[in-house]
């Protein structure tokens, strides 16, 4: 949903005008009274910086905005944004290469062998010209110095190094610290005006794995079908931004370069930041890297496309593996056209998870599964989308017509005035904890950028909704919504149009691990004002108090903002109770003596306040939280609901027949059947995750022995976490009077015994799912318990050799083996002393290339490449990011509470951080032979049996092939 950010009024907002501090230069504009105090340059050469200041944490999240995405791809060579995305992080002149003037032959031979292998058509010509790439490609890899960019990003302490792409814009967000801009603007400008491409043959197998997962992810042709469906004129409906199959197999260097050449340029870029700076000195910096750079004047623009109008509603269907599904969609004007504002009210009003027509009256009524609806705002149109999930029995053609009838009833005004009122008040308290996020503010920039809006309508918004009446939305829903919609039915089956990209001979480039350029010694050697670390002190950022009948209450005070959480935490879940989930589940539907289920509901979202409820395997956290003065109203209702929900037999029949539907689509799906894969090879056949209530216990279940276990909870011991600007002694206070609990708590039940499995010796899980990527992990168990002393030399192991894209496993795996989209692997630190240190890993790749990346993963693993600079790389990044990554507000809580279950109390980063400097790759090593190498597994395979050679996974151990019944428990 498009971003809405301040509550000013429009009489003010006309006053906007520019701004300029005496002592700088730059010019900004600025909005009085925006509560993000924003400030929006343009520099000459057009180049837009948006900037924000926050200086809780020294970090900044950046953001460069390009305005270029899938739907200005050439038609001849579709996913062509997507590809440069990827490209940009290969390098420049200055780094990413040991010799570019030595290294440039070769890439230009590669360049133009790609543009006759794209228009070779004889398969057995284009494997010779493809091996011959493959060649020089390899003899290129002398000269290339992979993942550059990412030892850059590790050596100024940058943490979320990515990408991403769609139809308008393609972004790179990075988290700096404070004290790096320099080094940050200068990278970013080299990266941006001087790209090289290399490694692209390599870089081009990660893109087909991508384009593999879409081929059976559901969602993704959902929503390609409904772009095509509703845009038939326009790039978005007519390509995607992945692109085809044939055009990924036969792509185009020289097009790529026309295409950087065309639009990465400075007036169609937006760097967008917030964060902990001076802006004076900011903008300057970005000038003196950027401000050189030549703008073009002649932008190319999309041909005009005038949609016709529909005539009848556009029907389409889509096959795949997952649950069926219906979605419709109707095609508005774009992010920036003035009625914007009304259909974001007018979204809520239609769903927002309490109180909206499809929550009221369809999902709390349990007439679907689910539903949902929402708006996706786009620079030349906006796509309102609304979709739903069929009960056991029902047709996606009946979801479609009850979905449509609550569209009927907002064209008709059958709402209540009040929700108007609620919504704006909701919108308030979503953009108040918005404003805590460096990310979600400096993402607001790009939107505003990519879709062409003005700041002061942005900040503008609220405003506007607090004046809209109930009429207008009527009015602004009869206007859009008719018959003119598309509907895509995403039916169960298997979808005759998938078909892979072929894995193609690929020789392992050269990885040149233990080289630097130039330009990286430079950065490396650059000076910078250190930043002290701060730690945690349990005994100072945090209160212990205690409430009535003994309860501990953990308080950490918000002197940010008016906003407060509240969590119950119960030492006790389905593991003590296996009925807990469902009674929470049935809780969703359940009204008290005095209010209904809709009255509840609407009562929580007038007060802007939420609660949930999750029982996990063995804690339970019951939460509330909104607006600090609504919290006594808010905990009284929550209250009133835990202690008098009614009995209703009809809700609970229908309950368990969704639930039982739930559990058959869980099944179909790829994700789920994988972690529980996983959970198999780790706990065995009986776990939580398979501790469940059997079909007949649901069917048998008395609704209210159900009720009786949400009435019950709050008699078990348990503690309470608050996060919120009152003062101790009201928390105490309004815990004392709202919260229900017995004089005496009773202790939590006993829990069934789970034991993690050991692995002595290796074998092979095998599960069928019909996709065209395998999933796989290998699972391994010594027993070795939680050992504090040895926690430094663990996390910085996995730093180096599995921790991000600069680690042994992303380039081994990826980088120099094209093997798969992304890969990992760590050893991984129990979160409770019961529990054993795990070591496991994961790669998602084509199913011809299993053995390959098995094989590969046990070569690394147990003879890990050793690389003194790579190690004294990966321990400068840690140490970099642990002198300015902050744990405030809330997490201060979750903090002490991670420590406790450890058996510590201590914020262990500060024993990482001192003993980090001394570390060595003698260590490390010394680690991998004691904790890793010659380590058995159990390898985990889900994918299609009559794709894949089970005969020669024996040779990792005896190949066990599971049911879904057993991995599920169900």
């Amino acid at each position: 949903m498009r971003k809405i950010i301040s509550f000013l009024s429009l009489a003010v907002i006309i006053l906007l005008a520019a701004a300029c501090k005496e002592t700088s230069p730059f010019k900004y504009e600025s909005v009085p009274n925006d509560p993000m105090k924003a400030r929006i340059y343009t520099l000459d050469n057009g180049l837009k910086v948006y900037l924000t200041v926050n200086k809780e944490t020294p970090r900044i999240q950046t953001y460069i905005a390009v305005k270029v995405g899938g739907k200005n791809d050439p038609a001849e060579t579709t996913g062509l944004a997507h590809y440069f995305e990827h490209l940009m992080f290969k390098g420049t002149q200055q780094f990413g290469s040991l010799n570019y003037e030595k290294e440039k032959p070769m890439l230009d031979e590669i360049e133009q062998l790609f543009e006759v292998y794209r228009k070779t058509t004889d398969e057995g010509e284009r494997k010779l010209i493809y091996h011959k790439i493959d060649s020089v490609s390899y003899e290129a890899s002398k000269w290339a110095i992979p993942n550059e960019y990412d030892k850059l990003m590790a050596t100024i302490g940058a943490s979320g190094t990515n990408a991403y792409t769609w139809v308008d814009q393609t972004v790179f967000t990075e988290d700096i610290p404070s004290n790096q801009i320099d080094n940050w603007a200068r990278i970013q400008a080299d990266r941006f005006e001087n790209n090289v491409i290399r490694g692209f043959h390599t870089e081009l197998e990660t893109v087909y794995e991508e384009k593999n997962m879409y081929l059976t992810h559901d969602g993704m042709k959902v929503q390609e079908n409904l772009m095509a469906a509703l845009y038939p004129d326009h790039p978005y409906g007519t390509q995607t931004v992945i692109g085809t199959q044939e055009n990924l197999k036969n792509p185009s260097i020289t097009n790529i370069k026309n295409y950087h050449t065309t639009w990465y340029v400075p007036n169609n870029i937006a760097i967008c930041l917030s964060g902990d700076f001076d802006p004076d000195q900011m903008i300057e910096t970005i000038n003196k890297y950027w401000g050189h750079m030549k703008p073009n004047p002649n932008l190319p623009k999309l041909p005009v496309t005038h949609e016709a109008p529909f005539k009848e509603p556009v029907v389409r269907e889509v096959l795949g593996l997952d649950a069926e599904n219906v979605t419709l969609g109707w095609r508005l004007p774009g992010a920036n056209n003035p009625e914007q504002y009304l259909l974001n009210l007018l979204s809520l009003i239609v769903y927002n998870g309490k109180a909206g027509l499809l929550d009221a009256d369809l999902n709390q009524q349990q007439k679907v599964l689910t539903s949902y609806a929402g708006v996706d705002a786009m620079a030349d149109y906006t796509t309102y989308q609304m979709g739903g999930q069929p009960k056991q029995g029902q047709t996606l053609e009946e979801v479609k017509d009850l979905l449509l009838a609550e569209i009927e009833k907002l064209k008709k005004g059958e709402f209540d005035e009040g929700l108007l009122e609620a919504s704006v008040n909701n919108l308030k308290l979503s953009q108040t904890s918005r404003m805590e996020s460096n990310e979600a503010r400096a993402d607001m920039f790009v939107s505003a950028f990519i879709n062409g809006e003005d700041w002061k309508d942005e900040v503008a918004q609220l405003d506007k909704m607090d004046k809209v009446t109930k009429q207008q939305i009527v009015d602004y829903a009869n206007k859009v919504f008719g018959n003119n919609y598309a509907v895509i039915y995403k039916r169960q089956g298997q979808d005759p149009n998938e078909k892979k990209i072929d894995k193609p001979a690929i020789t392992p480039i050269v990885m040149n691990r233990d080289s630097s350029s130039i330009f990286l010694k430079e950065i490396q050697q650059a000076q910078v004002k250190p930043i002290e670390p701060v730690f945690l002190d349990f005994e100072k950022d945090l209160q212990k108090l205690e409430a009535k009948s003994g309860i501990p209450v953990l308080y950490k005070q918000n002197t940010t903002n008016d906003l407060f959480s509240l969590m119950y935490v119960f030492d006790m879940g389905n593991d003590n109770d296996k009925a807990m989930g469902t009674a929470f589940e049935y809780m969703k539907y359940l009204g008290t003596s005095k209010k209904s289920l809709k009255e509840i509901n609407e009562e929580f979202y007038k007060l802007a306040c939420y609660f949930s409820v999750f029982p996990g395997s063995d804690r339970t956290y019951v939460s509330l939280q909104g607006l600090q003065d609504k919290m006594p109203q808010a905990m009284a209702l929550f209250e009133e609901l835990l202690a008098d929900a009614q009995v209703n037999k009809d809700t609970y029949a229908n309950l368990a027949d969704d639930i039982l539907k739930k559990r058959s689509d869980a099944k179909l799906n790829q994700g789920q059947n994988f972690n529980k894969l996983i959970q198999y090879a780790v706990w065995g056949p009986k776990s939580s995750a398979t501790n469940v209530l059997t079909t007949e216990e649901i069917r048998q279940m008395d609704p209210a022995e159900l009720v009786d276990r949400i009435h019950k909870i709050n008699s078990y011991k348990h503690k309470i976490l608050y996060y919120g600007p009152a003062k101790p002694e009201v928390v105490l206070d309004a815990i004392s009077k709202y919260h229900n609990v017995p004089d005496k708590l009773e202790p939590a039940p006993a829990a069934a015994d789970f034991v993690q499995q050991e692995t002595p010796g290796n074998k092979v899980l095998f599960a069928q799912y019909d996709a065209k990527q395998i999933y796989f992990s290998a699972v391994s168990n010594r027993g070795e318990k939680y050992d504090y002393a040895i926690q430094p030399t663990l996390d910085l192991y996995n730093e180096y050799f599995g921790g991000g894209m600069n680690s042994i496993v992303f380039q081994e795996m990826r980088e120099a083996r094209g093997l798969a989209y992304s890969a990992g692997a760590f050893l991984i630190t129990p979160n409770k002393l019961k529990y054993p240190y795990v070591y496991r890993t994961f790669i998602a790749t084509q199913n011809d290339k299993m053995l390959d990346a098995i094989k590969a993963f046990d070569d690394i693993i147990n003879n890990m490449p050793e690389s003194e600079k790579a190690f004294i790389l990966a321990k400068e990044a840690l140490i970099t990011r642990l002198r300015t990554e902050r744990i405030t507000k809330s997490d201060v809580l979750w903090a002490y509470l991670n420590a406790q279950d450890l058996g510590i109390n201590v914020d262990s980063r500060k024993d990482l951080y001192e003993k980090a400097p001394s570390m060595t790759l003698a260590d490390i090593k010394a680690f991998q032979e004691k904790w890793v190498k010659g380590r058995t597994y159990t390898y985990c395979v889900l994918g299609d049996e009559k794709d894949l050679d089970l005969k020669s996974l024996e040779q990792y151990g005896p190949v066990t092939k599971l049911s879904k019944e057993e991995i599920f428990g169900y």
